[in-house]
């Protein structure tokens, strides 16, 4: 949400555009700054699109709670492949995959700007440490997908990574301390995802300061507008690269640069792609993919009901299984829509406790929910693609994220999905898997055939690595 660059506003000018939008509380306390804060403060209202901003507030406010009992239908899937037909299917699209990657057409696109907070862990979520053996971090495993495409190809794929301002300067020096990765820094390209200011239950502005208003990045629909802002959708074009792979660095599995996904969507000529994992029980936390009158869209699990979240089809499956794991394929000319205003996000509200100021200046640490966040959801663009495609795949192969500190969906279990996944591909090469851990780095091998490929008699594991 940032406006053309120009010379900045003077303070009249600020102050008067933000009284006109109704929001001239946040200049009360102008006067009290001293020049530095004064000048940021500054810089940071004029940052604000205002008649976007109102825009958001008024949509923000008015939402109501969804609504997914009317025409809802479950999505057309690509199945995994379990005979001959389908694994046709999916050679035509590896094939039309592998020429894309090969021409440098396709760029991955990793969601970072998290923090390992929830994990009781001191900086970006993507420096978390999952390797079963070698304790591999987040960034790792992605990094080195990256470079394993790439050589296997024989073409660059730029690698563009999205952090916060929490994470950034965290993030940039873990590439330089790990060398990369191992990939060419021209190849890596970093941008800042965006905020949006936090109101209160009335649409007014809130203050974390005198000289600051409450801001939080505006969730991962706002990764749009960071590849517009950031010149990132200039630089793809420029390069040649029309399709973008975008995934989130929580998912240690996740298969970055697919070529079977990647030809999905090329074929279809899909200008967004969604892979799903089947539900494990219609109780589960997880958004769906889901056909709502007509349009495919994702329904998040406490919208969808019980009824329909418990039926089943004529095999026993869940009809509404489908369940998003935030891997997508975007066509680049389909962002630039999105960005160009032709295309519009729905605004989401989040109920928070936001510290702030008071009326009377004086810093308030709320203990029940006293602020709205927006946050814009990567999702909701699927709704508008002209096209898309909806590809299902084994949740052990593809799907491990790493939220909780415990429990489900935690470093422990996503460290045995990585070990589970090298054990069986072990297996399926002839090796006697271990009893217990085993690991399988990207550079030796990103699927089980090239692991198959790749064995030498020196290669017993646990641990297969190569440099």
């Amino acid at each position: 949400m940032t406006t053309e660059p120009g010379a900045q506003p003077s303070a009249a000018d600020l102050t008067e555009r933000f009284e006109a939008a109704g929001q001239g509380h946040v200049c009360r306390y102008l006067p009290e700054l001293s020049e530095v804060e004064r000048d940021g403060f500054l810089r940071q209202l004029a940052a604000l699109d205002l008649p976007r901003l109102e825009t958001l507030i008024g949509a923000v406010l008015a939402a109501a709670p969804a609504d997914a009992t009317g025409a809802v239908e479950p999505p057309d899937l690509i199945e995994c492949a379990d005979d001959d037909a389908g694994r046709a299917r999916d050679d035509e699209a590896r094939a039309a995959g592998e020429e894309y990657l090969a021409a440098g057409r396709v760029a991955a696109f990793m969601v970072a700007g998290g923090q390992g907070t929830r994990l009781g862990y001191d900086g970006p979520k993507g420096r978390f440490p999952v390797g079963p053996l070698t304790q591999r971090s987040l960034f790792a495993y992605h990094a080195q997908r990256v470079r394993a495409t790439s050589r296997r190809y024989g073409a660059t794929a730029p690698f563009y990574v999205m952090t916060s301002d929490a994470t950034h300067e965290s993030t940039v020096a873990a590439f330089g301390e790990a060398g990369w990765f191992g990939l060419d820094p021209e190849q890596v390209h970093f941008l800042t995802q965006g905020t949006l200011p936090a109101i209160d239950h009335a649409g007014r502005l809130l203050l974390a300061s005198k000289s600051s208003l409450a801001l939080s990045p505006d969730g991962h629909g706002g990764s749009f507008a960071a590849l517009s802002a950031s010149g990132a959708l200039a630089r793809m074009a420029a390069g040649g690269v029309d399709q973008i792979f975008y995934f989130q660095v929580d998912n240690p599995l996740a298969p970055v640069l697919d070529p079977v996904f990647i030809g999905h969507q090329v074929l279809a000529g899909a200008e967004m792609s969604t892979k799903v994992v089947a539900k494990t029980e219609p109780g589960e936390k997880v958004g769906v993919l889901a056909r709502v009158d007509g349009r495919v869209g994702v329904i998040e699990y406490s919208d969808l009901g019980d009824e329909l979240a418990q039926e089943r089809d004529e095999r026993g499956r869940l009809r509404f299984r489908a369940g998003n794991i935030a891997i997508h394929m975007l066509d680049r000319a389909f962002v630039e829509r999105l960005v160009g205003g032709d295309l519009e996000l729905p605004v989401h509200r989040a109920e928070k406790k936001v510290p702030c100021i008071d009326e009377r200046g004086v810093r308030v640490e709320p203990t029940e929910p006293n602020a709205i966040k927006m946050e814009l959801f990567v999702f909701d663009a699927l709704p508008l693609a002209a096209r898309t495609v909806t590809q299902e795949v084994r949740r052990e192969d593809e799907f491990a994220p790493v939220k909780n500190a415990q429990g489900s969906d935690s470093p422990r279990t996503a460290s045995d999905a990585l070990a589970d996944q090298a054990r069986r591909w072990m297996g399926a090469a002839g090796l006697a898997p271990p009893r217990d851990l085993a690991e399988v780095g990207p550079l030796f091998a990103l699927d089980v055939e090239e692991f198959r490929r790749n064995l030498t008699e020196r290669d017993t594991g646990p641990v297969f690595d190569r440099s």
